[in-house]
């Protein structure tokens, strides 16, 4: 019966002489041998070049910090209002104008009898896109509305006040004590400002 080799041909008379003398440690010098003269084959991958990805990467980053101005540092700030568009004696605010695509009409009444306005598209077309005819610039719920900044400025010199109305109504509280109940006793209070800490 004829030798059949592993492919299911059978072995020539060559094969077989050659399969009964060569040991198995020459057998694998010779593949070894037949290896290293076989040519390498080429590779699929083209040849990293580092320089050319660190300077598309330089160029990119110069890119985005040209354009990145105003966003915070660990996303993107998609209500920033770059204060240079806002026009003299006017301030501008986010406020809130729809909830879950539905408007609150009692608000908006409150805003407007406040002094809030909306500000036209037609004054920042940037801030919306080219093919809208939105007459007023929103995002994400949001409205960008307008007051004079002498209207704010006053209602928060009128906060402050009350801020601090508070503190001394509470520092006469602690002073004080009906009469005849006991001696009046001064508090120490100490009154500092400090910052806080910013969790990272």
């Amino acid at each position: 019966m004829e030798n059949i080799s592993k492919r299911g041909r059978p072995k020539s008379l060559f094969q077989k002489k050659v399969l009964e003398k060569v040991t198995l440690d020459e057998a694998d010098e010779m593949i070894e041998a037949i290896e290293a003269a076989a040519p390498a084959a080429p590779s699929i991958r083209p040849p990293m070049r580092e320089d050319d990805s660190r300077a598309r990467a330089k160029q990119r980053a110069a890119e985005l910090r040209g354009h990145l101005e105003g966003e915070i540092v660990d996303g993107t700030d998609e209500f920033y209002v770059d204060p240079s568009i806002i026009p003299d004696g006017w301030h501008y605010e986010w406020k809130r104008h729809t909830i879950y695509g539905a408007e609150d009409p009692a608000y908006q009444v409150a805003l407007a009898r406040s002094g809030w306005t909306a500000v036209p598209t037609s004054r920042h077309p940037a801030m919306m896109p080219h093919a809208t005819d939105s007459a007023i610039i929103s995002r994400k719920g949001q409205i960008l509305m307008e007051c004079p900044k002498e209207i704010i400025d006053e209602r928060k010199a009128a906060e402050q006040m009350k801020a601090r109305q508070q503190v001394r109504h509470k520092e006469a509280q602690l002073a004080g004590t009906p009469d005849g109940t006991m001696d009046r006793v001064k508090p120490d209070i100490k009154k500092s400002y400090q910052s806080m800490p910013i969790p990272d």
